[in-house]
């Protein structure tokens, strides 16, 4: 059995990332485009890529298991599709593994929110649970692909002792409140910023929604993805450095760059730490869990 304090996340770019942890090997939004290549948006919108992913996809480790949070060229393109074997289970939502078995991928899972895929191997158990996520305000909503966030809850002889929240493609909305009170105590928040802009819309959480991510989820650290790769990006990486510092968060939060590995926090047997997030007026956060 690997030791279950060998936990990392390698970062890809934009919200790629490899994330290992009790002998389980993880992928996320797989996404291989080079420099000045074009993602695609639906409905004939494009974005082009700003930047090197720090790994191809031939260089992959193997592989265990996919979280993709919605079918957008930034998170699955064609190097994806073409470079990754078809008998990878995939977690993602309905729309996305539709598309997904259309392509070969025929062992895709599908989730609604709350719903989970369970993996164990050995002593070891991963548990991807679907949380909530709004891709864009308003109507604007229902031009958008389906999209979700992510609870990785490791375990080991029936001990969670790490738990990582990915946020997916979202704005801050009403919906994300019933994350916190249902997963307390996360380890590790992933967020994806950049502003996205899309027609005059933001899709994605710029840096003061960040902050407030940060504020609501409360985790006892923070990993800020998906803020640079690509020309849709409104809101860069200083603004959310702002806006965290601002708030008296700058503690939380790790900046990790392409091509650099994190240690994730396992917690010692028994224990699941968790404080209060406290702004700069020194009142604890919103009371969830």
């Amino acid at each position: 059995m690997p030791d279950p304090a060998d936990a990392t996340v390698f970062f890809v770019g934009n919200a790629t990332m490899i994330i290992r942890s009790h002998g389980f090997t993880l992928l996320t939004d797989p996404n291989f485009l080079h420099r000045g290549q074009w993602a695609r948006l639906g409905y004939g919108l494009r974005t082009r890529r700003r930047t090197e992913p720090a790994m191809q996809v031939t260089q992959l480790p193997p592989v265990d298991l996919v979280v993709l949070s919605h079918m957008h060229g930034d998170h699955w393109d064609a190097i994806a599709r073409d470079g990754l074997d078809k008998d990878l289970p995939i977690v993602t939502t309905h729309h996305a593994a539709h598309r997904l078995r259309r392509q070969g991928f025929h062992r895709a899972v599908a989730l609604d929110p709350w719903e989970y895929h369970f993996v164990r191997r050995h002593d070891a158990t991963l548990t991807v649970t679907a949380t909530p996520a709004r891709h864009a305000p308003g109507p604007v909503d229902r031009l958008m692909p389906p999209v979700m966030g992510s609870v990785l809850d490791f375990a080991h002889t029936g001990e969670v002792d790490l738990r990582m929240h990915i946020s997916g493609d979202t704005i801050m909305d009403p919906c994300l409140a019933e994350i916190p009170r249902r997963f307390p105590d996360i380890d590790v928040g992933v967020v994806h910023l950049g502003g996205t802009r899309i027609l005059g819309v933001t899709v994605t959480m710029d840096g003061l929604q960040g902050a407030e991510w940060l504020r609501l989820m409360q985790p006892e650290s923070a990993l800020p993805v998906h803020y640079d790769d690509y020309e849709a990006f409104a809101s860069p990486l200083k603004d959310f450095q702002q806006y965290v510092r601002r708030a008296g968060l700058s503690h939380l939060v790790h900046y990790l760059m392409r091509g650099e590995t994190y240690r994730l926090p396992v917690r010692q047997a028994g224990l699941r730490p968790h404080r209060p997030v406290t702004g700069p007026g020194g009142g604890a956060g919103p009371p969830y869990g």
